[in-house]
């Protein structure tokens, strides 16, 4: 196991070079410089290429970010933000607990929603217990992210009160953006379990543990649902990567200062340091996610266990 995840580790080196090296490139190549974004359209020339060699954006590509990944690997130097002029991994630091909470909120509410709800439609299969909570997925699964916020926002906070609705200066302000993601995703969890476990429970061994007298709720929530679990923890594991720098949408629309947030705006400010930066730390906590992943599977299955260990 010792030795898996040792190399599980090594491979994510050239996994995050990659994307940072494929993210500078694409910055590079788009129009404009930092130095007229920055100064404006008023500005001299003289103006904009001082400050594009402070940035050091007049040399070659290659060089710019060979030296960026050496003061990345030596001294864990992010670079300094063009826009604020503060080190990337300041606004790092601040900005990425936000994400992975909102993130880590979002994900669990709909795991504890969502899977409980799937177990229960494919044991009631074609009843009422399936049919209400199938086309309640639906409708959800279909609705965008921002509308949705923009209901809660008006029901439960213009209108009743009970939530704020912008900043996140206490717990309660979680609620709202939380819930926004938690209804969308654990339609997507009812779903993905209802299916796996409809398959699951016309296995052998589930009618074998039947056959033998053991209790309905013990075959269904010990033997079938171990089983089950296991592509819907791949899409809960997918899901919270995802979500730590893509719910753009709803840290936007709640005022959310999160990591994602400030890769959009690094982009749209042409800021490579911090969009280069932001992005090296999601690909580390994806890929760090994707391992944790693949150890609860060892945890469930013996069977994949088995296969780490060789």
């Amino acid at each position: 196991m010792y030795r898996y995840v040792l190399k599980r580790l090594l491979l994510m080196i050239p996994v995050v070079l990659c994307i940072s090296f494929i993210v500078f490139g694409l910055l590079a190549l788009a129009p404009g410089d930092p130095a007229s974004i920055i100064l404006g359209a008023n500005a001299s020339q003289e103006d904009i290429d001082t400050l594009n060699h402070k940035f050091g954006f007049d040399q070659p590509f290659l060089i710019r970010y060979f030296n960026y990944i050496k003061n990345l690997t030596l001294k864990f130097d992010f670079g300094t933000s063009y826009r604020s002029n503060q080190p990337v991994v300041n606004e790092i630091k601040s900005r990425t607990p936000v994400s992975v909470k909102l993130a880590l909120a979002g994900i669990s509410c709909a795991a504890f929603v969502g899977i409980p709800l799937g177990v229960l439609s494919a044991v009631k299969q074609y009843s009422l217990l399936d049919t209400i909570p199938t086309v309640m997925a639906m409708i959800l699964a279909a609705m965008p992210p921002f509308w949705l916020g923009m209901l809660l926002i008006y029901f439960l906070s213009y209108k009743l009160g009970w939530f704020p609705a912008f900043g996140i200066s206490t717990a309660k302000n979680y609620i709202l953006p939380t819930m926004s993601i938690a209804l969308i995703y654990a339609a997507q969890q009812m779903r993905y379990t209802r299916s796996s476990m409809l398959e699951t429970i016309r296995q052998d061994y589930v009618r074998t543990a039947r056959a033998k007298g053991a209790p309905e709720r013990l075959v269904i929530w010990k033997h079938a649902l171990g089983n089950a679990l296991l592509p819907t923890i791949t899409v809960i594991g997918t899901n919270f990567g995802a979500l730590i720098g893509g719910a753009i949408i709803v840290e936007s629309l709640f005022s959310i200062p999160g990591l994602g947030t400030l890769i959009i705006t690094g982009i749209n400010n042409r800021d490579m340091p911090t969009v280069v930066g932001g992005t090296i730390v999601l690909a580390t906590l994806y890929c760090l996610i994707l391992l944790v992943v693949d150890l609860i599977y060892a945890l469930i299955d013996p069977r994949i266990k088995a296969k780490y260990t060789r």
